[in-house]
Order: C-alpha cells, then structure tokens, then sequence
C-alpha cells in the first residue's frame, strides 16, 4: 500500500504547557500530518463571544465555525488574559464542546493523515488512534515555561500569578463532568520535564509513531524531513 492511501491519526492530550502542542507541531511536521489545535478552537470561540456579544451564543457559534478557516486563527491575538479565562469556562459547557466536536470530527474525515492536540483527543474526539501521548511536566516547570513565553509577548505578570492560573486551570480540566482530561487508554506517557531536550522528545515521538505504523501497514513508506 503507497504511503498516500494510508490513515494516520495521531492524538497528544495534556494539561497547560507540557509541550504538547511543541511535539504535535513537530511530529507534524515531520511526517507531513494536518496539524489542529483544539486548544485554539476554544481561544478562537472566545474571541468572537467577546469581540460580538452574541444573544444566542450556541447559534452563533455553530454558524461562525461552518466558516471557519483555520490558517486565519494565527493572525489573531487569541492568548489575552480575558480570552484565556472565558475559554476555560466555555470548555465546561456541553454545547460548545460538540460544536467544536463536530468540527474536529469533519476535520479528521477532511484529511487522512492527521495529528491534533489538545485535552480530550484521545479519549472522545479520536478514540482509535493510531497513536496516542499524554504530555506530562510537573507544575513549576511548565508554569516557567508558560512565564517566559508570556513575558516574551511584554505582558506584565509575576510568576506566582501564571503557576496559580495553571493549577486552577488544570483542576477545572480534570474535574469537569464534559470530558475530563485524563489519560487515554494506551497513550505512551510523555514526561517533559524529565527529558533533555525537545530533539530527545521528538526521537521519543518519531520511535513510537513508526513502530505503530509498520504494525498496522507493514511497511513505513515516509521519508521524515
């Protein structure tokens, strides 16, 4: 079977700054797979609530995201702190999660080869992946992680602040009734904190995602950039 005939999808789920988005974006890359946050979805339906004021929220948001094209979301500043905390209380909401279910689910039939990231991938958007990580990293270092990317964008913040958001946030996530995050069934753990370098995170990837496709095709017929 030619490499082109073949369906690949890969999920990666983790809390706030484990790196998960860093390693979908490379083994992404690498292998040649659509690439689809879904962690930006919810960024991106916080941004048109806030920015319009919708008094039907739920029909708005179903209609904007039949529209939706996903190369635009990159131009918008959607990591504000008012958008940040709408999203975490939108992703508790069981209506706004199919919305963003359905898109996902078209997305993965849209494209054969497909790697998303986000909270509940590999346990309700893609449950039979091919592959599946769960990105872990102890709270302090990913809440320096996310510290220094923000203080890069010249915001204003202290560290203390950015760690109390983070273990809130991750709270909320693995308590909520909607899709909780927790660890898909036979996700290969991926602990960030405890490997040397993103090339060592990405050799860990690429050794599992090729033993998986050889399994399943027989052969691996990719050439990785």
């Amino acid at each position: 079977m030619k490499s082109k005939n073949k369906i690949i999808q890969i999920s990666c789920d983790g809390g706030a700054a484990t790196g998960k988005s860093t390693g979908a974006k490379l083994i992404s890359k690498k292998y040649g797979l659509k690439y689809l946050s879904s962690g930006l979805l919810y960024r991106y339906a916080s941004y048109l609530i806030i920015k319009n004021r919708p008094k039907k929220i739920y029909t708005f948001i179903n209609k904007r995201f039949k529209k939706i094209k996903i190369h635009k979301l990159n131009k918008i500043n959607l990591h504000t702190p008012e958008i940040s905390e709408l999203s975490a209380l939108i992703a508790k909401q069981k209506k706004i999660r199919n919305i963003l279910k359905d898109f996902q689910v078209n997305f993965i039939n849209s494209n054969s080869k497909v790697c998303i990231e986000g909270r509940d991938i590999g346990t309700v958007i893609m449950p039979k992946a091919d592959v599946k990580f769960f990105f872990t990293c102890n709270l302090n270092t990913a809440a320096k992680r996310r510290f220094n990317e923000l203080k890069r964008k010249n915001r204003n913040i202290k560290f203390s602040e950015v760690k109390k958001a983070m273990r809130i946030r991750d709270k909320l996530d693995r308590s909520r009734k909607n899709s909780p995050l927790i660890k898909p069934k036979n996700a290969v753990i991926v602990p960030t904190d405890k490997l040397k370098n993103i090339k060592g995170m990405l050799n860990k990837m690429s050794e599992v995602v090729e033993k998986k496709i050889i399994d399943k095709y027989g052969s691996w017929n990719y050439r990785p950039k």
